[in-house]
């Protein structure tokens, strides 16, 4: 009888790619895909541990599979199963753990689904680490996030992922090309293209990120491009001025911060300080006026006091951005920036987040005020609620109009109508989109 496998993805739009290769290759080997509700034979867990909330996330999911079905096997994925396998071994219910060189043979430990007392863990030294495994997402004929690049060389005083991925790697060119055009066939009109360090592709082969995307603007079949994340010290005039004449690359980058505090960065040991960072979106705005650029941002470093959460806020707040992704400092073991001094109190933490999420607000409507009763490309997806259908245009600008079959996976050219106050969409008419 075929076995059936249900996925649940915690983490970043990588994770997500990751997991639909490893779901691709259960199918090869015979495992019938099944909502995670279903009480599946298998349940497989791909797991982030960028903050303490997704480490426990991992624990009440898996409460959560032995409450569909008891007698599940259940194995565990991802980050965290690399920095914390005999841990996630102990949770009751997991039967086999896989670190970062075992992930993507999941199904040469599905052989015998009997449950197990405790998790056999199979997992190496980071360090051992060194293939990159291809990977893409797939399901949304709409979108597809590519992974181009694995692990990261750089040694941020907060981050995990160089112990959880390993050292920075990746595909070459032509791989990725391949990859791409085998996207297309299928009838995907955007990749996201994704990775730990994006503009570090190419760094151990001799080649560059500008070489890829050049090469990638060639393929025939996409419409659109879209650069997940880059970090500023990465992002050069030549990529910015290539992305503002590219048809196909969309006016949309995704720049990590953390912080606007050059004593914070130091801290941080980020390899750029505020006046590069502002540099960089200074140059966007003026090759690309109308682009989306999204900011993250870090609350509750060690160290960091009033002043220099203000000095941030006050960086930020002047900068021509779009919206922002917050994240509250949590400290994390093995880590240099987890044994500093001067721990910030957690109330000081959640309202540092709670400030800039307001900012972020203002931002977001700011930006998009600006392109009211414009007309834009939109690439319209295939989920739909309560008679809404919603898309994207280029600079991602979240639309929605009245379900329309024919309309999915289309571009239009649309009319951005109507912001309402809380980023709530809705349309007036055929021709007048909502935005938000």
């Amino acid at each position: 009888m075929q076995k059936s496998v249900a996925f649940y993805t915690l983490g970043c739009k990588l994770n997500f790619s990751e997991t639909s290769s490893i779901q691709r290759k259960l199918a090869d080997a015979g495992f019938e895909k099944v909502d995670f509700e279903a009480g599946a034979d298998v349940y497989v867990i791909n797991t982030c541990s960028v903050t303490e909330h997704a480490d426990k996330k991992c624990k009440r999911i898996v409460r959560e599979v032995l409450s569909y079905n008891p007698n599940a096997y259940i194995a565990v994925v991802g980050c965290y199963a690399q920095l914390k396998p005999h841990e996630i071994a102990d949770i009751p219910g997991v039967d086999v753990v896989l670190g970062a060189a075992e992930k993507f043979n999941l199904e040469d430990h599905l052989n015998n689904l009997v449950k197990r007392e405790k998790g056999a863990v199979y997992s190496c030294d980071i360090n051992d680490v060194n293939d990159f495994t291809p990977a893409h997402s797939f399901g949304d004929r709409t979108r597809t996030f590519l992974k181009i690049q694995d692990g990261c060389d750089y040694g941020c005083t907060y981050c995990t992922i160089p112990l959880a991925r390993g050292k920075s790697r990746s595909a070459s060119v032509a791989e990725i090309v391949l990859q791409a055009e085998a996207i297309a066939s299928q009838g995907v009109k955007e990749i996201v293209i994704t990775g730990v360090n994006t503009g570090d592709f190419g760094n151990s082969n001799g080649e560059s990120f500008i070489d890829l995307i050049r090469a990638l603007d060639h393929v025939a079949g996409i419409s659109r491009f879209r650069i997940s994340s880059i970090e500023p010290n990465l992002l050069s005039d030549e990529i910015i001025d290539f992305v503002a004449q590219s048809k196909k690359f969309v006016p949309h980058f995704h720049i990590p911060l953390q912080s606007g505090s050059d004593k914070i960065l130091k801290a941080m040991r980020r390899r750029y300080l505020s006046d590069l960072y502002e540099s960089r979106i200074l140059k966007i705005k003026n090759r690309m006026p109308h682009c989306c650029i999204g900011v993250d941002v870090i609350v509750g470093f060690p160290g960091e006091t009033q002043d220099d959460f203000m000095e941030s806020y006050q960086f930020i707040s002047q900068l021509n951005i779009s919206y922002l992704h917050v994240f509250t400092y949590s400290e994390r073991p093995n880590t240099l920036a987890a044994e500093m001094p001067h721990r910030v109190l957690d109330r000081d933490r959640f309202e540092r987040n709670a400030m800039l999420r307001i900012l972020s607000d203002k931002k977001k409507r700011e930006f998009y005020e600006q392109h009211l009763h414009s007309a834009h490309d939109v690439l319209w997806e295939g989920d739909f609620d309560n008679g809404v259908m919603h898309g994207f245009t280029r600079n991602y600008i979240k639309v929605k109009t009245a379900f329309d079959e024919l309309k999915v996976n289309t571009i239009s050219m649309e009319m951005l109508y109507n912001l309402n106050e809380d980023f709530t969409v809705s349309t007036l008419s055929k021709e007048q989109i909502v935005l938000g």
